[in-house]
């Protein structure tokens, strides 16, 4: 007889955790998943699938607008907003379905309730104590508001998709990928948009010309960008909500959204009792395998604050289950890691910023181009794209690929595969390019900036 009931017990059905339940299943583990909330985690239900959803949606009005130059007359467009709710709630239900059946198709026994750790090897779930020989907290992420005077009044992205009407005016908070894009998302859509960020320039760790280049962009399309500027208070009032700012002044809106960060979902589920070591903001501390200090308790994603990106939690959890239930030795490799920003216009980045590599390496060339979009050239939309390659001069290696641009994040997944493969700048010269495309600017680009 068996001295636990499950050999692997997940806390959290996310993406980290769904691919560590299942693929630990297939090879033969006995394996139960806990999910309090909506199967399918954060992403699924509130984050990358409905804001790209959203963000389809806000480039509508653009599109209408350019398709004159095309000999196109479109006619008068209305926005019905509950209709786009309602459509994206179904697709998140059909996402759910697949979840739920992905899990019991690999033989997952699912407990959709709170899961909390008794001991080492005991959860209460549903009311229920069951026994694991190993335990998996995957439980995410939840955004966090500033603790200000009357922060009740504020929204975060859990509740923007679920707004019963498209506010007129928005005041989003914030400088990282979710505030950037939930900014374009309001705007496409024809809110007036505020964005505040208390920096000197937003997305903080980008390289320094895209963040300059997206934010002359956002400008010229009428987003009314304030950096080093945050709020202190907010009153609810008989037309809306009033923000007063650190300096004193004051804003009227109806919405603010605060996207200033991301919360480990670590609290009240049993690690402190245990002895699960943690940061001061809730992270979960773990080795190169994911155990944390408690040997048999491990964790991935969101929580143990590496990279919160949906992408990286699926390849920590396909290391996981390797590792414990196949027999393997893997690590995980985070050096050069694409990622996008839905923003208006779209951000591809893979590789070092300009700065990182200028610290890292003794000399590096830099080889930039910003123009018009083609597609532009009839509709006469103020709109550039920024192409950037960073290489290091001694090993003629492309350390970093950078764009600002339609299709950015699509068009960089491929350059991702060219970094992890060692690509030098001489392979990307030697690559035909397809023409006419923004994507073949990347292997034309022949003389560095001075």
């Amino acid at each position: 007889m068996a001295k636990y009931d499950y050999d692997l017990f997940v806390v959290g059905a996310g993406s980290g955790g769904v691919r560590c339940a299942r693929m630990s299943a297939g090879y033969g583990a006995r394996v139960a998943v806990a999910e309090e909330r909506y199967l399918g985690g954060t992403c699924v239900n509130v984050g990358c699938v409905p804001k790209k959803l959203f963000s389809y949606g806000s480039h509508y009005p653009s599109a209408f607008e350019d398709a004159s130059g095309y000999g196109w007359n479109v006619g008068q467009h209305t926005l019905d907003w509950r209709r786009l709710i309602e459509n994206k709630n179904r697709e998140i239900e059909r996402l759910n379905g697949i979840y739920r059946t992905i899990l019991k198709n690999s033989d997952v026994t699912i407990h959709e309730a709170r899961a909390t750790l008794l001991d080492e090897h005991a959860i209460l779930v549903g009311g229920e104590e069951v026994t694991a020989d190993k335990i998996l907290i995957a439980t995410g992420g939840w955004p966090a508001v500033p603790q200000i005077s009357g922060r009740e009044y504020a929204i975060t992205s859990n509740e923007a998709f679920f707004l019963d009407q498209l506010p007129e005016r928005v005041i989003m908070v914030g400088g990282g990928y979710i505030a950037v894009e939930f900014a374009g998302i309001f705007h496409g859509y024809g809110a007036h948009v505020t964005q505040l960020y208390r920096g000197d320039l937003f997305l903080r760790g980008f390289d320094q010309d895209i963040r300059r280049h997206l934010a002359d962009e956002m400008i010229k399309q009428g987003v009314d960008l304030r950096f080093n500027a945050n709020i202190t208070s907010l009153e609810k009032t008989a037309h809306g909500l009033m923000a007063t700012l650190e300096d004193g002044s004051t804003l009227e809106t109806d919405v603010v959204m605060y996207a200033t960060g991301r919360e480990p979902n670590t609290r009240k589920i049993g690690l402190e009792g245990l002895g699960v070591e943690m940061k001061k903001d809730g992270s979960i501390v773990v080795d190169d395998q994911f155990r944390t200090t408690v040997d048999n308790i491990y964790a991935l994603g969101d929580v143990i604050d590496r990279f919160q990106l949906t992408p990286v939690a699926i390849t920590e959890a396909m290391v996981l289950s390797a590792n414990l239930f196949n027999g393997q030795k893997l690590t995980t490799d985070y050096t050069d890691i694409p990622t996008a920003v839905f923003s208006h216009p779209n951000i591809g980045t893979v590789g070092l910023s300009e700065e990182q590599a200028r610290e890292k390496f003794p000399g590096v060339d830099i080889y930039l181009s910003t123009f018009k979009p083609m597609l532009h050239t009839l509709t006469g939309r103020d709109e550039r794209t920024l192409m950037k390659l960073i290489v290091e001069k001694e090993s003629d290696r492309v350390v970093g690929c950078h764009m600002v641009g339609p299709d950015a994040g699509e068009i960089i997944q491929g350059m991702g595969v060219a970094l992890k493969a060692g690509a030098t700048k001489t392979h990307f010269d030697a690559t035909v390019g397809i023409h006419p495309t923004a994507a073949e600017e990347f292997v034309t680009m022949r003389e560095p900036v001075p």
